[in-house]
């Protein structure tokens, strides 16, 4: 009875793991390069090596640790490709953005020899599969994105005398919109969207109302720019976000990259009407849906 009780514990234990583990990938966006991922919602990198010891070393003590060897070493390989596909913003990616500068190439290559290895499996025929992990952000989002993304120290709303005459209670210290926001989610589910490290949202007039001007580098290079989901639960839950975040539907995106994302004059005017955006934009307290 014990034993039936144990075996039926495990099999709930185990379901509940992989249950969880399918939960996380329907909300989570990867895109896949190569032998390895991109994990847009994580923020990290994931590649898998495969290596095998040499033939005549077969049965013998130190063929483990060859076919080990061998196996980082073509992780790190697939690892440095799936780097090099990374797009840092809407035309421009970490492999063209190294061609033009040779000392970010060699620095890329060296964060890569630092990456995590995450798991061993040790094959029956004498194989080795190894696979290792690298952060999005940190060293590597300090490394590639946009010299233009400054610190912002403070960030405080100036009312214009143009303010004063429209909107007296505006410059008074009173909201038109009372809810305090605590972040922006924009709902770009079928238009595309590709995900990138440095991203703009613009108006239908192509005006500015989020990019590299709004956000303190601090907080770019600790946690992105935006984060990436794939439904509105998860969304309304992140932490970037939490609370009470205003919601926008986003209408197309713009250019060849389709990283960069248009939403309505309207949608943009209410963004602007709450005075805490200035606030949240420059923590990156933005969260895109995507497909």
């Amino acid at each position: 009875m014990v034993k039936y009780s144990v075996s039926i514990f495990c099999f709930v234990l185990f379901f509940s793991f992989a249950s969880s583990a399918h939960t996380d990938q329907q909300k989570e966006i990867i895109e896949n390069v190569g032998n390895g991922s991109i994990n847009w919602s994580k923020g990290c990198l994931k590649a898998i090596g495969i290596g095998a010891p040499p033939e005549h070393l077969y049965g013998k003590p130190n063929a483990r640790p060859m076919a080990l060897r061998a196996a980082k070493l073509d992780a790190l390989r697939n690892l440095l490709e799936v780097t090099r596909g990374v797009r840092i913003d809407s035309s421009t990616s970490v492999k063209n953005f190294a061609l033009e500068h040779d000392v970010i190439e060699s620095k890329v290559q060296g964060m890569v020899m630092g990456a995590q290895v995450i798991n061993r499996e040790y094959m029956s025929d004498g194989s080795v599969e190894v696979t290792m992990l690298m952060s999005l952000h940190g060293g590597f989002a300090q490394l590639v994105l946009p010299a233009d993304i400054k610190q912002i120290v403070t960030v405080m709303p100036v009312a214009t005398n143009q303010d004063s005459v429209l909107n007296p209670l505006k410059t008074s210290g009173f909201q038109n919109n009372s809810e305090k926001y605590t972040g922006l989610i924009v709902d770009a589910r079928g238009i595309s969207v590709k995900p990138a490290m440095s991203i703009v949202i613009l108006d239908e007039n192509d005006q500015e109302v989020y990019g590299t001007a709004f956000v303190s580098r601090e907080f770019a290079v600790q946690k992105g720019m935006c984060g990436y989901t794939k439904n509105s639960e998860s969304a309304n839950n992140d932490p970037r976000v939490k609370d009470n975040p205003l919601t926008v539907k986003a209408l197309r995106t713009k250019g060849d990259g389709r990283s960069d994302i248009v939403i309505s004059n309207a949608d943009a005017s209410r963004i602007h009407s709450v005075s805490e955006h200035l606030t949240f934009f420059k923590k990156c307290s933005v969260v895109i849906i995507t497909d």
